[in-house]
């Protein structure tokens, strides 16, 4: 006896359809699985074939042989146990056959219940997909692809408003919906829920007294998506100052509020409360994070802390504190935008749209230069402390923004306390500009060196000055470049279609903390 259903299996941001083969023949008792599965597939096994017996159904005494076709793709997750168990009453004919085509994913539990798996989303936008690119539509249900998913995935599937999504609530409920031609009695869900609120890092722009030169350095840093290094000493509020530029950045467009939800349904993240996500990620990893941690990988090549902050904020405080081998790891992603895994089991890349916030002190005891307090470190201790980070990482960072010690009378001051969202609607107007030039979404941080020779255009005072401070302090191609960026930011803010040699004076004054202090 042999029967064929669907389920998915997701690797990385991508979902691939699974035929799976079910044969039942005579012979010693046995439950094979082939296909390339992994652990938590190969122990479907046993919580099928408990499921199936407190569903009220028989397990076949028989050789079961389940193939997981394609059979060269690795299979992952614990989605694929209710398509095996479908597949083993189909073919042993205690559930009548559909006309209608169903692709199955959910765990099971061993009394039959269903358990929400992840990456339902990812599911759900494939499915969508190979629907229009069949011409299909809902009329034509009898081809259409439709996808039976757990009662708390059942929202998260029905963000794709264009793919029929079922749910029930144990394994014999499915196999009536089935036979009842989709009869499933699961439509007093919403189709539309509401949008999740904002539930990222709530610290307001005008939260915070003083450091008028550092806040329109995040200001600048926001408007164009720049990376920033803050360097000051303790409690300077570099770590509030971080907190709070989330608070300025846009809202997410739909297309990235999609990307950012596939990203947390993967990784088990993700409410199941049927909504986007739609505030920006804000990651701060602790120091003792493992490169893994950091840029992803491991048996699963699920995505780490860099990928979770895609179209987010990526803050790393106490930068010296991390090991040397996690930051030279981002030394590609922070250029390229994107992070490929290449593992011996395989090859994801996932994305890397992230700005990168970081903070330091000048040494070690952090009060090197500060005017009221002494330092004590050697210069021994205080070069191989900044000696942690490397040259090229630091290249990467678009501005490097002193933070100074705060006195009593700019502790106490209440001018100029603007609110984040009046923050919020300059850099939204700058980053209008950038998309009317560079395209949908696009930032000057993320510029090519092609656009930026086309859009970083200098005045020949411009030209003069750039040029001097490029031979006496010996910047890179790259920091050339970085310069001009952050200078098309600035004439973005003052809404001028020009960069003027003020912008460019501007944008030179945060990159001279690196010749500074390194």
């Amino acid at each position: 006896m042999f029967a064929a259903v669907y389920g998915m299996s997701v690797l990385g941001l991508q979902a691939h359809i699974i035929r799976v083969e079910v044969d039942v023949s005579n012979g010693l008792p046995s439950f094979d699985i082939v296909g390339l599965p992994n652990p938590a597939v190969r122990e479907a096994r046993d919580r099928v074939r408990s499921a199936i017996r407190n569903s009220g159904y028989k397990f076949p005494f028989q050789r079961v042989t389940v193939n997981l076709a394609p059979a060269d793709l690795r299979k992952e997750g614990s989605g694929l146990d209710l398509p095996i168990a479908i597949g083993i009453l189909a073919a042993t004919g205690q559930c009548m056959p559909s006309s209608q085509r169903y692709v199955f994913s959910g765990e099971l539990s061993l009394e039959g219940s269903l358990r929400p798996v992840p990456g339902v989303l990812t599911m759900a936008i494939t499915l969508d997909k190979e629907n229009t690119e069949s011409g299909l539509d809902e009329a034509q249900t009898g081809e259409t692809l439709i996808l039976i998913v757990p009662p708390d995935n059942l929202a998260e599937a029905r963000l794709v408003s264009g793919l029929i999504t079922h749910s029930t609530d144990t394994l014999a409920q499915v196999v009536k919906g089935i036979e009842n031609e989709g009869s499933f009695q699961d439509d007093l869900l919403s189709r539309s829920p509401e949008p999740e609120l904002n539930k990222g890092v709530n610290v307001d722009w005008a939260d915070i007294h003083g450091q008028q030169n550092v806040k329109r350095a995040l200001e600048i840093a926001a408007a164009g998506g720049h990376n920033v290094v803050l360097v000051g000493p303790p409690g300077s509020g570099k770590t509030l100052l971080a907190k709070a530029y989330s608070g300025i950045l846009p809202q997410l467009s739909e297309k990235e509020s999609i990307e950012v939800t596939q990203l947390y349904s993967v990784c088990g993240l993700l409410n199941c409360n049927g909504s986007l996500v739609q505030h920006r990620p804000f990651r701060s990893p602790h120091h003792t994070v493992t490169k893994v941690g950091m840029i992803g990988g491991g048996r699963n090549l699920r995505p780490g802390e860099l990928s979770l902050a895609n179209h987010g904020v990526l803050f790393l405080d106490e930068l010296p504190e991390f090991s040397r081998e996690v930051l030279e790891c981002l030394r590609q992603p922070l250029e390229d935008r994107e992070l490929t895994i290449t593992r011996q089991t395989g090859s994801i890349t996932y994305p890397a749209h992230v700005s990168v916030i970081s903070s330091m002190n000048p040494c070690p005891c952090g009060f090197f230069g500060d005017q009221g307090r002494v330092c004590h470190c050697t210069p021994q201790q205080i070069q191989n402390y900044r000696g942690r980070i490397s040259g090229p990482l630091l290249d990467r960072f678009d501005m490097h923004v002193e933070v100074p010690r705060l006195n009593y009378s700019e502790l106490k001051d209440n001018s100029n306390l603007e609110s984040s969202r009046v923050v919020r609607e300059r850099v939204m107007s700058a980053r209008q500009r950038q998309w009317a030039r560079l395209g949908p979404a696009k930032t000057n941080a993320e510029m090519t060196a092609k656009e930026t020779k086309e859009f970083g255009k200098l005045t020949l005072s411009g030209e003069s000055l750039l040029q001097r401070i490029f031979e006496s302090q010996h910047l890179s191609a790259r920091a050339h470049d970085r310069i001009l960026r952050v200078a098309c930011t600035i004439a973005d803010l003052g809404g001028s279609a020009d960069i003027l040699p003020e912008h460019l004076a501007e944008a030179i004054q945060f990159r001279a903390l690196d010749k500074r202090f390194f």
